[in-house]
């Protein structure tokens, strides 16, 4: 089952999802529960996680700023992987994403990651030639 995510019930699990999945979710000082509530401000809808059995065992978080999309922390438990759950939340984050007008997202995947890579080209991704940059603020 997908279905939104819930600050005050979730987060807990969430974090203990992305810090268990490995190398590719890389957790940091915008990940705090206070930092996520001001993201569910903006963006509530575009926070899902998957669960079996009442247990959360996937989670995607996107963005929308007007213009472009982003897709951040998507994460599935070693056990549930190959299941179909990245791919559905994938779709439903891009079901979302289209509705509120979005032709093109964006995510990013660290260059060791082939197996990422892979999953993501199954999903009609391709990659980019860009160089990403960062600035950490405060």
């Amino acid at each position: 089952m997908i279905r939104d995510f819930n600050l005050a019930n979730d987060y807990d699990a969430v974090l203990a999802l992305w810090r268990s999945a490995g190398p590719g979710v890389h957790i940091g000082l915008s990940d705090t529960r206070e930092e996520i509530a001001r993201k569910l401000e903006r963006d509530p809808d575009l926070f899902l996680v998957a669960e079996d059995a009442g247990r959360i065992v996937g989670s995607v978080m996107g963005g929308w700023d007007g213009r472009r999309g982003t897709v951040y922390h998507l994460a599935v438990a070693a056990e549930h992987r190959g299941r179909g759950v990245g791919l559905a939340l994938m779709n439903e984050l891009e079901s979302r994403l289209r509705a509120k007008g979005c032709y093109k997202y964006y995510l990013q995947v660290t260059s060791d990651n082939e197996d990422v890579m892979r999953f993501y080209e199954k999903l009609g991704w391709t990659r980019s030639p860009n160089i990403f940059m960062s600035k950490t603020l405060g």
